[in-house]
């Protein structure tokens, strides 16, 4: 396969070198920031700690994309669009992409233990994860899944203990759903960008899902994702030894819970990618590919932006309210 690269980067440049970290996926890590937020612990001792998990998970994750395009540099080459990966062009060398790997991991784990013992045990999980899912498990059906789902999980894990807040188990809960959600997607595009080209794929665990599974398991774990933010945002089943929501009116932010959830599934939806396909057959390596990395679905789809705004805004405003007193 001839991949049309649209990198303007040089061999060996700064801006190769950044662009093979996966910068625009650090956006992931955003998720440390949710605890002191919801806790409304926003103090400058809890925002410089876990501007520090948000960093040590920027390097943790980047050191395993780095090792993870170095193992599949030869399917990246025959992919429509990780060809224009910075390893896979060929604009980062293997054994600098491998020194940057072990450096990042050996700085990153190194300064977490020092750091925080909690951190440092969760970072190390991490990566113990990673490395067994690079190695092993992204061959093995559903286990591929739960990994991928178990990096959310870990990034909010990490602004908890950071913060020195008690996780609540539902918004836990509701985190773990909404990663499984985005990892089955992510399954459902590459499976959909497959079958509408006709290819059979060269990845074993592709070929034992079936779209018609996948949505199955889409609708258990969305359905999860909403019932387990409904109880956590009224405040049911509220200890004072856990992050609860302090008032039941944080269930006014539902909605945008279930707008996101939607318009997430409409962006998947196959027959909208056959509609656009029909529509744009020149731009079938793009089109409607964007769940096959949930990264560009925040980086690029409006909606989706202003929902997260518009639940970001109404949470801040309702939680200062309730510590004003005034419900």
């Amino acid at each position: 396969m001839t991949c049309n690269s649209n990198l303007d980067f040089k061999d060996g440049t700064l801006k190769a070198y950044l662009m093979a970290l996966r910068p625009n996926q650090w956006t992931k890590n955003l998720l440390v920031f949710a605890a002191p937020l919801l806790a409304f612990q926003i103090d400058l001792s809890s925002f410089s700690s876990t501007i520090i998990a948000f960093s040590l998970f920027c390097l943790t994750s980047s050191s395993f994309y780095l090792l993870n395009d170095v193992r599949d540099i030869e399917s990246d080459r025959q992919h429509p669009v990780k060809c224009n990966r910075a390893i896979a062009a060929g604009y980062v060398t293997v054994p600098i992409a491998v020194a940057m790997a072990s450096l990042f991991l050996l700085v990153s784990l190194g300064f977490s233990w020092c750091y925080s013992l909690s951190l440092g045990a969760v970072l190390t999980c991490y990566s113990l994860i990673q490395v067994a899912y690079n190695f092993k498990l992204k061959q093995m059906p559903l286990l591929d899944i739960a990994c991928i789902a178990s990096g959310f999980v870990f990034r909010a894990g990490a602004g908890f203990v950071v913060s020195n807040i008690y996780p609540s188990p539902w918004f836990l809960i509701f985190t773990a759903m909404l990663a499984l959600f985005l990892a089955i997607e992510k399954r459902k595009a590459e499976l959909q960008h497959l079958q509408l080209k006709g290819k059979v794929s060269t990845r074993e665990v592709l070929k034992v899902y079936s779209l018609p599974l996948l949505n199955r398991m889409e609708s258990i774990v969305a359905t999860g994702a909403v019932m387990s933010y409904a109880i956590w945002s009224c405040g049911l089943n509220s200890s004072s030894n856990f992050c609860e929501v302090p008032t039941p009116w944080m269930s006014i932010t539902l909605p945008f819970v279930l707008y996101g959830i939607f318009r997430y599934q409409l962006l998947s939806d196959s027959t909208a990618e056959v509609h656009q396909l029909q529509k744009y057959p020149e731009n079938f390596k793009v089109v409607n590919r964007k769940t096959e990395v949930p990264d560009l679905i925040l980086l690029s789809d409006e909606q989706i932006q202003y929902t997260i705004i518009s639940w970001l805004l109404t949470s801040t405003f309702i939680l200062w309210l309730n510590s004003q007193g005034v419900i």
